[in-house]
C-alpha cells in the first residue's frame, strides 16, 4: 500500500479539493513511489518479472475502466466513497497485515500465480482508476 491511498481522502476532507483533482494528484504522486519501490525490490532480487508484466497489463486496462466509471460518478459521492474505502483498507491492514514470504510464493504453481496476477490486477487497476490509490 502506498501513501496515495491516504493522499486523495486527505485532500478532499481537509483541503476541500474536488475529488477528481485529488485522484489525479494521488495517481501522479504514486508514479515516483512505484518506480522507487520497483528499483528497490529489483535490487534485492524480489521481483517476479513474468507475473509482474501480466499484472501490469491488467492493472493498466482496468485503471482506464475505473477512471471512466469515476468520471460518471458525482463529485460528492466520489469524495465520500474515497474516504470510506480508505478507512476500510486501514482497518483491514491493522486486523490482517500482508505477511507473504518469497518461499510461500514459490510454493504456488506458475499457472495459479498468473491467474492470481490477472484477478488481483483487475481489482487493483479498477480501484486505482476509481479512487486514485495505487499499490506499489
Amino acid at each position: 500500500m502506498s501513501a496515495a491511498a491516504v493522499i486523495s481522502p486527505m485532500l478532499i476532507t481537509f483541503l476541500g479539493l474536488p475529488a477528481y483533482e485529488a485522484v489525479g494528484i494521488a495517481l501522479a504522486s504514486d508514479v515516483l513511489a512505484s518506480a522507487v519501490s520497483a528499483y528497490t525490490y529489483g535490487k534485492n532480487k524480489n521481483l517476479d518479472i513474468r507475473n509482474g508484466l501480466v499484472m501490469m497489463v491488467t492493472v493498466l486496462l482496468f485503471t482506464l475502466g475505473g477512471s471512466w466509471v469515476a468520471s460518471k460518478v458525482p463529485n460528492t459521492t466520489m469524495g465520500s466513497f474515497s474516504v470510506f474505502m480508505t478507512l476500510l483498507l486501514g482497518i483491514k491492514f491493522i486486523v490482517k497485515p500482508v505477511m507473504a514470504t518469497k518461499e510461500s510464493m514459490n510454493r504456488v504453481s506458475g499457472k495459479k500465480r498468473v491467474i492470481q496476477s490477472v484477478v488481483c490486477g483487475t481489482a487493483v487497476g479498477f480501484i486505482c482508476g476509481f479512487i486514485g490509490a495505487a499499490a506499489a
